[in-house]
């Protein structure tokens, strides 16, 4: 069970946060009014496959992994510590309620590797905790971690997990003894890195919707059913935490933990225990546009003697859920999505009339059936692609080339500085199309260029003699 938040672990997170290297894949949140019965957090959140994820605080057990004495099967995560929360009373908060809680859990773990790697311990969670520890009123807060703890011999280390990859150098000890060599006997670990993003103020839960997590991993085998004993009422869990199972749902198709490091080091574990309730909230399937951009040149067939394409590219649950958008042509286009991570992409070859915005509809009531389908307007632009941004010291000058997807008709293209200062208009005939121009003394570190259909980029001014 991850550890609660302490200030050590809150500057390493800061820090570790920075190298993040997974998307965000959660998509809502519940905005209130929040309950006592819940402990005052939110109650429910939403990734981008569309399930919904109450916090995990009832106690129904597993049917099939019988408890133990004093070690009960359940099928939330629940932190029972002495003073603090006694699983055997009514949950009552805040005088006995846990001061961790998860909306979602994940763990996996990797035993000894011969001499070079053992214990490894990964974490990915969507927790619920107090900023003072205990449980308090006005004190609670969310966040979503990802944690790796492992123990190394001196070399490079990638491991690849469901919302990431993570790049990791131990270091040899050095002659007094310090280094990040082999875990010691204090139970430090040479890979120890933990990554809370969310933290906010008291009461405000949007901020873990940026981690570095979702959509959620789900078991394979589930969703199972249990009934919780103290309210008779039956719940579905994405999995059961008392089982290790394969699961589904990164964002990467990685749903696998695996370390690659020195000596020909290649180990992996598909295998995780799952904690997650899913929820009753009728919620609308999730639709996130990335992109819907047209291209265009002379030379097609037919009257027009211009070919045309319109992109649509859309985040939104997988199979079989269904995506699609209307075209400029009216005409009703399905999306495909092609590994189960929730990527969609669609064309049309209609040749747009501009200004312009397209409908895209996700649906995935199949999948979730109280899930209703979301449609999202668009507007429809070129795709601006800078090629040089270029600033010479001995003259001054800076030169920009840059091209649009909309090689048929004139479209201008116009550039700003990173301060949002004017530069100045590209020209030429074509689709690419360049601009020289004076700047002293000081050139921009990033410039923009806009075309005048919408499109545009962003680039760093590379700096030459």
């Amino acid at each position: 069970m991850p550890s609660k938040l302490t200030p050590a672990v809150s500057l390493l997170t800061l820090i570790a946060a920075i190298h993040g290297s997974a998307q965000a894949a959660l998509f809502a949140v519940d905005q209130g009014q929040y309950s006592p019965q819940n402990g005052n957090f939110a109650q429910w959140y939403q990734d981008t496959h569309g399930r919904t994820l109450d916090l995990c605080l009832g106690k129904a057990l597993s049917s099939r992994v019988p408890s133990t004495p004093g070690v009960p099967s359940y099928m939330c995560t629940l932190a029972v510590a002495a003073g603090v929360f006694d699983d055997n009373q009514p949950t009552v908060f805040p005088t006995n309620f846990p001061d961790e809680a998860f909306w979602f859990l994940a763990d996996a773990a990797i035993p000894a590797a011969g001499a070079t790697t053992l214990n490894l311990k990964y974490t990915a969670a969507l927790e619920a905790a107090f900023g003072g520890g205990d449980p308090a009123p006005n004190d609670q807060i969310s966040f979503a971690r990802i944690r790796i703890r492992m123990d190394a011999v001196p070399g490079v280390y990638t491991i690849t997990h469901p919302y990431g990859v993570e790049v990791f150098t131990v270091d040899p000890p050095t002659p007094n003894g310090n280094g990040n060599g082999n875990g010691g006997a204090n139970g430090t670990k040479a890979i120890n890195m933990t990554r809370d993003i969310g933290i906010g103020s008291p009461g405000n839960f949007t901020g873990a919707l940026s981690g570095d997590l979702g959509p959620f991993l789900r078991s394979v085998n589930g969703p199972y059913t249990e009934t919780d004993p103290t309210t008779g009422m039956a719940s579905q869990y994405i999995g059961d935490p008392n089982l290790t199972e394969q699961v589904t749902g990164s964002p990467f198709n990685t749903n696998y933990v695996r370390v690659q490091g020195p000596n020909g080091l290649d180990v992996r574990t598909d295998v995780f225990g799952i904690t997650g309730r899913l929820s009753t909230v009728v919620r609308p399937t999730p639709n996130i546009v990335q992109r819907a951009t047209y291209s265009r040149k002379t030379g097609g067939q037919g009257n027009s003697g211009v070919q045309a394409q319109e992109d649509v590219f859309s985040l939104a649950p997988p199979p079989p859920g269904t995506a699609q958008f209307i075209d400029t042509d009216n005409s009703t286009v399905a999306m495909t999505e092609a590994n189960g991570t929730g990527s969609w992409y669609g064309q049309s070859t209609a040749n747009p009339t501009l200004p312009a915005s397209l409908q895209i509809t996700a649906d995935n009531h199949l999948a979730i059936a109280q899930s209703t389908p979301t449609t999202v307007p668009h507007g429809l632009s070129d795709l601006v692609s800078i090629d040089t941004a270029n600033y010479s010291l001995s003259s001054g000058q800076l030169t920009l080339v840059a091209s649009t997807s909309d090689a048929a008709a004139a479209s201008s293209l116009t550039a700003t500085g990173s301060s949002g200062g004017a530069i100045g208009t590209l020209s030429g005939d074509g689709a690419t199309k360049t601009l020289t121009t004076g700047i002293s003394p000081i050139p921009p570190a990033k410039v923009t260029v806009t075309s005048a259909n919408g499109g545009s980029d962003t680039e760093e001014v590379v700096i030459v003699p």
